[in-house]
């Protein structure tokens, strides 16, 4: 991935080694362990959204106040740099995208954090990995989990996490879309089976927008790019990772898709590049 000299974005905020100041819970409700580890196990998914699975649990609320440490100015290693010039490059393409439906993008936070962090979504954890806080319109990363990534799922590359990134950002531009609020209001009326479709088509939309990134951005791709991607999205599919922890593979408890639906997504966008294209919600096969 060839993303040396790309634009870097100003909208990522480093709390690495200062701690993030004090925990909230979500909407002033008491998150109990037992719901605490339902949601982080839901994480360890990859791509996931914490905040959702605990106001889900919880039964709603508002944001609710929390306290940061002062924000520091980005690290400028290496890996950051790649952080802040991926997250430059969703924001280039979500603003083309919008402007040309006579839109303006409303671009994301990145923060950065070690093992715990604030949320307006309540505590966020490094074992929860990656995820978008609809409420304070942040994506949170550890670092770390790249380095998980290459050890657990045996999926190396610089395009593979950029792929993470663009799948949290594309529960962004859900958010913004507004539809993001109308599937948790759906789950809150139906089975926990269905609710679980839901988030299905959730994830696997947000599959397609990081495809719509990765069109958008084809002069950063270089051959086995890709191909990285891919086999990043299979490798975290619901049924890859049940067959790995529990060594059965239950359909109706699946909450992101299959590897070969979570593959499929992100290859159609990245094909398309056609917002249209990732309309899973009416999709009759995913």
């Amino acid at each position: 991935m060839k993303w040396e000299g790309e634009r870097q974005s100003d909208n990522v905020e480093d709390r690495r080694g200062g701690g993030g100041g004090g925990f909230g819970g979500l909407g002033g409700r008491t998150v109990g362990i037992g719901t605490l580890v339902i949601a982080l196990v839901g994480g360890a998914i990859f791509g996931v959204d914490p905040g959702t699975i605990l106001a889900l649990l919880g039964g709603g609320g508002g944001p609710v106040p929390v306290q940061h440490a002062p924000r520091a100015e980005p690290a400028n290693d290496p890996q950051t740099q790649f952080v802040r010039a991926t997250l430059g490059s969703t924001e280039d393409a979500w603003a083309t995208l919008f402007a040309a439906q006579g839109a303006q993008y409303q671009p994301a936070r990145l923060v950065l954090f070690e093992d715990a962090t604030a949320t307006a979504c309540g505590t966020g954890r490094s074992a929860t990995g990656p995820f978008y806080c609809p409420a304070d319109r942040q994506v949170y990363i550890d670092l770390g989990f790249f380095r998980l990534m290459e050890q657990r799922f045996q999926v190396a590359g610089e395009f593979a996490q950029a792929y993470v990134i663009a799948h949290e950002v594309g529960h962004h531009v859900q958010n913004l879309m507004g539809l993001s609020d109308q599937v948790h209001n759906a789950q809150r009326g139906v089975s926990e089976k269905e609710g679980n479709a839901l988030s299905v088509r959730l994830e696997l939309q947000a599959d397609c927008f990081a495809g719509i990134w990765a069109n958008q951005r084809k002069q950063v791709i270089e051959p086995g790019d890709v191909e990285a991607a891919l086999a990043a999205a299979t490798a975290i599919g619901d049924d890859a990772l049940q067959r790995q922890s529990q060594g059965t593979v239950v359909p109706d408890s699946f909450t992101h898709g299959s590897s070969a639906q979570r593959a499929r997504w992100f290859k159609r966008g990245l094909e398309s590049g056609s917002v249209e294209q990732c309309n899973t919600f009416e999709a009759r096969q995913l």
